[in-house]
């Protein structure tokens, strides 16, 4: 788990040249915690839990902007940058 945050953390470092310190990075970026919300909410939808999971997506897109359904599926070193008002829907791969 921490692994796979500490890889986000890099890939916005990789793609963003404003991006200036981890601390920034980590409390600012909320493409970075659309990221990490829907991972949490794909993880719970996968188990049966699709209400939890449809919940903790809403929050995620009313804090953040960014709307990840939890069916869709999101790979590694995935960055959204600038993300307001983007919707990525189930059917995603």
């Amino acid at each position: 788990m921490f692994a796979s945050i500490k890889e986000d953390i890099a890939s916005v470092f990789h793609r963003d040249p404003a991006a200036r310190s981890t601390f920034e990075v980590v409390t600012t970026y909320p493409g970075l915690h659309a990221v990490w919300w829907h991972r949490l909410a794909h993880g719970l939808w996968r188990r049966g839990f699709k209400w939890l999971a449809r919940m903790i997506s809403n929050f995620a897109r009313w804090t953040t902007g960014i709307e990840i359904h939890p069916g869709a599926q999101i790979g590694r070193r995935f960055f959204i940058d600038h993300g307001m008002g983007v919707v990525i829907g189930e059917t995603a791969s």
